[in-house]
């Protein structure tokens, strides 16, 4: 009806356009000149008219993306497609003056490592009862092992996290259903702590880890303290989901090398994509990780580096973990919105395989296994707990789900997305497990996310396609081309390509996609505000209180910020001074941000209305440094500015 209706729309807009072509003045449009001229199809018109966003006019949904080794997470309007903001986790940004100046984001981004990128990967919304509650946002850093909170309060990261028991991770940073825990596991496993030991001993010494981070709404962070880990074997675990209403309490992540290949092509032996890939089956792991902190809450867990590890002995003992066989180089594993199935979909493999939960837990109940694996983990019966494979297409990687029951996977190999559909109490009127329909997308797609589409109750209307490779979709910018997200409609029967969006920026991975209503970020900061602690700050200085104040060495300078000056504008220290410089923008006006930078420093910082931030740095070297606002922000603003003398 949708289609009908634009259809309509765009012959009257033609149809009038036609005969105002003939008019002379103002009057006569000529929008089917233009559209001629652009070379433009009533298909475009149909795309343009579903995506086009007027000025002042706000996006109903907001999808949340990952930066990949930008190290960030991108805020994206649907369906403009327009980029709203950057959020910095892992990597400097000095727009915001994420480690860039500031002493806070600076101490946080290292978080005991002296580290500066990430590889964000899956960004993961707060749940509650599955479905997003737009509180919160996680993420991991595959290349580091790390994990990070980000209040939506304010789209700022508060926690970031180091696992102390391994150095990368892919299976994060999903949620269960109620946001208790979040869950990071290791990929390219290593000995615990990182230590080290030659690779013919990976058998034994290497591990497989799956943490989960207990996390404190209350506070909005993680409690390391109450957070565990399980030892796994040392396959290279990969992508995870957590269970969902009648699956809740099991938690499901693929693994690929069941080889245990080791490399060393300099040597003769095969390169790790041949090694790794020889099996025809590898394993999906299912996690009884309510039965797990169960037993951790129990029994003293002995730990690790500081953190409660429970060994594969007693997780095998404890019955906490069993094996599936699946199709060989899994990537996706997605949990069905009603919590009846899961859906692998292996890279090598043109079916996605469905798991039905129920038959998994009694599978369990009744140990209906067909061996163990090297280490002792029993393996599920594959014919008694799969209930269907069905045909995609080549190089299926991840799914995602609406409210009418269908399915869509993404074809790494196909550059397409395919629409197929499910059973159950959602789908009574539908032939199960069928392929409905396919649409390409340019090129190589790798994650694609639809609204709400992990969640119990998935909306519809839009995916997007988060392909790898753009080639020839925009104007040449030399050999480093951006990745393409492509907006596609899946309103009708048929899924339509309806927008690209070039991303300036590396690799994006995963992204979700919430209705914008459910966020309820603040417009400004209470004046004086810690926006780590979201209260006020003991720096916090309001108008007549900035000083200057000297102990032995150490300066301190209380300074307030607001259209059009810097108060102090003159500061001035002797070399080898500590300096510590406490900056309050007293405005509390709506987008009234005002900059702090220091030039030949190294110090920009973002002040939003109401934000405290400080700077501290050790005066190494004498001279004249002139400081002013960053953001033009009113007539005088290059007159706002002062200087820094260093005697």
């Amino acid at each position: 009806m949708k289609n009908l209706f634009l259809t309509i729309i765009i012959g009257v807009i033609l149809a009038a356009c036609s005969k105002s072509s003939d008019s002379s003045g103002p009057s006569g449009n000529r929008l089917d000149e233009i559209a001629k001229k652009r070379g433009l199809t009533p298909a475009d018109m149909e795309a343009a008219l579903k995506t086009f966003t007027p000025s002042g006019k706000h996006d109903p949904l907001t999808m949340f993306a990952s930066g990949g080794h930008a190290g960030n997470v991108l805020v994206i309007g649907i369906p403009s497609m327009r980029i709203l903001k950057r959020i910095p986790v892992f990597s400097p940004d000095s727009w915001t003056g994420y480690a860039s100046g500031s002493k806070d984001t600076t101490s946080l981004m290292k978080s005991g490592r002296e580290l500066t990128w990430g590889d964000v990967h899956h960004p993961a919304l707060s749940e509650t009862d599955g479905q997003y509650d737009g509180q919160f946002l996680f993420v991991n850093d595959k290349a580091n092992a790390r994990v990070a909170v980000i209040d939506l309060k304010d789209f700022v990261t508060k926690q970031i996290l180091n696992n102390p028991l391994f150095v990368n991770n892919h299976g994060g940073t999903f949620v269960t259903p109620n946001t208790e825990w979040v869950v990071e596991t290791s990929q390219y496993n290593v000995p615990l702590g990182n230590e080290y030991s030659a690779l013919e001993n990976f058998k034994n010494k290497y591990k497989g880890v799956v943490t989960f981070w207990k996390f404190d709404r209350e506070k909005g962070r993680i409690d390391q303290a109450k957070s565990f880990s399980l030892e796994l074997p040392p396959y290279w675990q990969d992508i995870a989901d957590f269970g969902k209403l009648g699956s809740d309490g099991l938690f499901f992540v693929n693994s690929i090398n069941t080889e245990q290949s080791t490399g060393g092509n300099l040597e003769g032996k095969p390169d790790y994509e041949v090694g790794v890939s020889r099996n025809d089956m590898d394993y999906l792991h299912v996690v009884d990780w309510k039965k797990a902190a169960e037993y951790v809450a129990k029994n003293k867990v002995p730990e690790k580096l500081g953190m409660k590890l429970v060994t594969l002995e007693n997780v095998i003992k404890q019955g906490l973990l069993h094996f599936i066989h699946e199709p060989k180089s899994p990537h996706g594993v997605d949990i069905s919105p009603d919590g009846r199935f899961a859906i692998v979909s292996g890279k090598l493999d043109p079916h996605v395989t469905v798991y039905n939960l129920d038959k998994v837990r009694e599978a369990i109940k009744n140990k209906t296994f067909s061996g163990k694996d090297p280490y002792g983990v029993p393996i599920l019966k594959f014919d008694s707990v799969v209930d269907a494979q069905v045909e995609v297409g080549l190089g299926p990687l991840h799914t995602q789900f609406d409210a009418q029951g269908n399915a869509y996977t993404s074809l790494f190999l196909d550059s397409a997305i395919a629409k197929w559909s499910l059973q159950g109490e959602f789908y009574q009127d539908k032939k199960a497990w069928k392929l409905m329909d396919k649409v390409q997308v340019h090129y190589n797609i790798g994650h694609l996310s639809c609204v709400q589409g992990d969640t119990v109750a998935p909306g519809g209307g839009h995916c997007v396609a988060m392909n790898k490779w753009s080639i020839d979709r925009f104007n040449k910018v030399g050999p480093l081309l951006p990745q393409n997200f492509q907006l596609v409609d899946i309103s009708g029967e048929k899924m339509k390509v309806i927008y690209d969006l070039p991303i300036p920026g590396s690799e994006p991975h995963y992204a979700q996609i919430i209705p914008t209503s459910i966020l309820k970020p603040i417009e400004v900061y209470e004046a004086g505000t810690d926006p780590f602690t979201m209260e006020e700050s003991p720096f916090a200085t309001f108008a007549g209180e900035e000083k200057i104040v000297r102990k032995g060495n150490t300066v301190e300078v209380f300074m307030t910020v607001m259209r059009s000056h810097i108060v102090p504008d003159k500061i001035e220290v002797n070399k080898g001074d500590l300096v510590r410089i406490h900056v309050t923008n007293i405005e509390q006006s709506f987008d009234a941000t005002h900059g702090f930078a220091i030039s030949g420093l190294n110090i920009n910082l973002s002040l939003e209305p109401g934000k405290v931030d400080t700077v501290e740095f050790k005066a190494t070297k004498s001279g004249t440094y002139p400081f002013y606002c960053t953001e033009f922000c009113s007539a005088l603003h290059l007159e706002m500015a002062g200087y820094l003398l260093v005697k």
